[in-house]
């Protein structure tokens, strides 16, 4: 490992006494992890609160056996030191980075090909709300939903973090955007970065508006994170030769569906988990990211959208207020 300065032995975190609601979170003091081969150390200034965050704190979402037990999946910092395979130059660096877990602490490891330059004009706090979001949504709208130009896609969550990320990314390819979410300020909101089409899904229905809106050709890929009875519903929302693309289940995933849409209209049901994914899937996706989105963020076409920080010491509160629905973009925390 290789460090130009002496390192406290110690750091703050943010642990879960045990698996539960959001007051099961608190302020710990533990060791600083060490840079295996291929890692960095960040100094973390910011890190992003996402939705696997909660459940990995419910106990029904468990890192993986060789990430960090400690919750957080993207952060923003200085690289500080670096294990073997790293050259030392890195040491310095403003990076924002996707992290397989350890992000709700003051230093935290993950893989150097997973980090990224914080984009030109963006903030450290800007830049930590960046690489789940747009990880996710590039590997499963892009990739795995092939959308292109022309296209019609549908978004749903539309005012969430990931939503708002796969709207301004779907207009960007030239797509015909739709995107639901549960009040009039947030199809407002929606509306407002981009979406063609914003449908409250309390107050209508949206299959029925995408028939009414398409003529009855539907949309050619719709992102989902909701499951449950959406999913059938996103089938009868398809056009041919569709994409039904998976992201969560929010509504549960066991349901019984007349799989004949499928046959019928020759659509593709696909979906991935990106903490799963292989560390080589992740680089593609971080040298795709530095190609073809981050000059965006730098052109100012496409912008990140906070809805609040939190102090690393409430992230208790940031976990209550995800989980509540009632904000739009990123949750944050400030670890510095």
């Amino acid at each position: 490992m290789s460090t130009p300065k002496p390192l406290p032995s110690t750091m703050r975190y943010i642990a879960a006494r045990e698996p539960g609601p959001p007051d099961v979170l608190a302020i710990a003091v533990g060791p600083l992890p060490t840079p295996k081969e291929g890692e960095v150390l960040i100094e973390v200034s910011h890190a992003g609160v996402n939705r696997p965050d909660c459940a990995q704190r419910a106990g029904t979402y468990p890192p993986p056996p060789d990430a960090s037990p400690i919750i957080g999946l993207e952060i923003a910092g200085t690289v500080v030191a670096c294990g073997s395979g790293v050259p030392a130059s890195r040491v310095g660096e403003a990076v924002c980075a996707l992290t397989p877990g350890g992000g709700y602490a003051e230093y935290c490891t993950t893989p150097a090909g997973f980090c990224l330059p914080v984009p030109k004009g963006l903030s450290a706090l800007e830049a930590a709300s960046l690489p789940e979001n747009y990880f996710t949504v590039w590997n499963n709208l892009i990739d795995r939903g092939r959308l292109r130009q022309g296209e019609k896609a549908l978004i749903h969550g539309g005012s969430s973090g990931i939503g708002l990320a796969a709207i301004q990314l779907a207009k960007q390819f030239g797509a015909t955007v739709f995107t639901t979410a549960g009040s009039d300020d947030k199809t407002a909101y929606c509306r407002s970065l981009g979406a063609d089409h914003a449908i409250n899904y309390r107050t209508h229905d949206f299959v029925a508006e995408i028939a009414r809106i398409t003529g009855k050709t539907g949309v050619d890929v719709i992102l989902d994170m909701v499951g449950g009875d959406y999913i059938e519903k996103n089938l009868k929302c398809l056009a041919l030769e569709g994409r039904l693309v998976m992201i969560a289940f929010l509504k549960g995933g066991r349901v019984e569906i007349d799989w004949r849409h499928i046959m019928m209209r020759r659509l593709t049901v696909t979906g991935s988990t990106l903490r799963a994914s292989p560390a080589e899937r992740k680089f593609a996706l971080a040298k795709a990211l530095s190609e073809k989105v981050w000059p965006l963020f730098e052109a100012g076409k496409v912008r990140t959208v906070i809805h609040r920080v939190f102090p690393l010491a409430e992230a208790a509160a940031a976990h209550a207020l995800m989980e509540s629905s009632q904000h739009i973009g990123k949750i944050m925390l400030a670890v510095r």
